[in-house]
């Protein structure tokens, strides 16, 4: 066993929303994406896997599909299979969500 301190997976570019793969196994794939003000992510998606989305830091306004909400630290929300997630940082602190795929996705989705 080895655990990673997520962490150092934090970095920010002024060029946009950044995305660090957490993990990747047989079952599951996880990666931290990071924004700063005004940087969105998305539309993400996969047809077979279903993914759970948790802020860590900041505050964002997901959209998955056509349904919108704020979601801020703690926060968090699954995205079935099929849907479309589109993450966006809502404030003008910088925002850290994890997000975990199971089963992986299709590394064209990545």
């Amino acid at each position: 066993m080895s655990a990673t301190d997520i962490r150092d997976l934090v970095q920010f570019s002024d060029e946009g929303a950044t995305r660090q793969t957490l993990s990747e196994s047989e079952h599951l794939w996880s990666q931290v994406l990071c924004m700063q003000a005004n940087q969105r992510l998305g539309p993400l998606g996969d047809a077979t896997s279903d993914a759970l989305c948790v802020v860590l830091a900041g505050e964002v306004a997901a959209q998955i599909d056509r349904k919108r909400d704020r979601m801020h630290q703690w926060d968090s929300v699954v995205v079935p299979a099929g849907s479309d997630l589109t993450l966006a940082n809502s404030s003008d602190e910088t925002s850290v969500v994890l997000l975990v795929l199971a089963p992986p996705p299709a590394p064209a989705a990545r």
